[in-house]
């Protein structure tokens, strides 16, 4: 079995509801599933370490994941039109795995989850590409194919799935943001199959 992973950082659930949808999509490929994993908060004085696994949701990320995966799926909130420092942390610790060509022509795709609507949600998506492209990964993007990129009211973009949630994180995925996340899962899944 091909193994995607989808890794994100989620701090109010709106990632993580965008990342199942990923999940989603992947497991609609025969051949494909999804791998769940998440990061830990981090913060500039460590206080409390995080238990080895959490409480609820995905497990956390380990470095294996990445050396197994066939793909990756990437998702973070935005902060300052950039991926947020608990994902950017954990991919700052995969040096090894640059140095050793890991992830060398696997495909990757990017998401992300803002609280305005002109929040940074394409600038996150970038931010989140440009360590994938040093690993030497593919970028998947949303094709203008898809309706929904270009008739979205809300989140939405060729770079990858986004959504808009509102400044209390209130706002729940569009169904447009829905079919893209789902979309973006499977068509990750395919371009990993054809690249096998």
């Amino acid at each position: 079995m091909t193994e995607i992973l989808v890794l994100y950082y989620s701090a109010h659930g709106s990632v993580r509801s965008m990342a199942q949808l990923v999940a989603r999509g992947v497991n609609q490929v025969a051949g494909v599933s999804a791998r769940l994993r998440t990061v830990p908060p981090v913060a500039p004085r460590t206080q409390q370490t995080e238990p080895p696994v959490p409480d609820e949701g995905a497990p956390y990320v380990e470095l294996a994941d990445l050396e197994q995966c066939a793909g990756l799926a990437l998702g973070s909130p935005t902060r300052l039109g950039n991926m947020a420092a608990p994902l950017k942390y954990f991919l700052d610790t995969t040096g090894a795995l640059w140095a050793r060509g890991t992830l060398v022509g696997k495909p990757a795709a990017v998401f992300t989850s803002t609280a305005s609507l002109h929040g940074g949600q394409e600038t996150t998506l970038t931010s989140m590409m440009l360590p994938l492209l040093h690993h030497g990964m593919l970028i998947v993007g949303l094709p203008y194919t898809q309706p929904e990129v270009s008739g979205t009211q809300s989140g939405g973009t060729p770079y990858g799935a986004s959504h808009w949630a509102g400044p209390a994180d209130d706002k729940p995925l569009t169904d447009e943001e829905r079919t893209l996340c789902f979309a973006l899962g499977k068509r990750l899944a395919e371009t990993a199959l054809k690249l096998a």
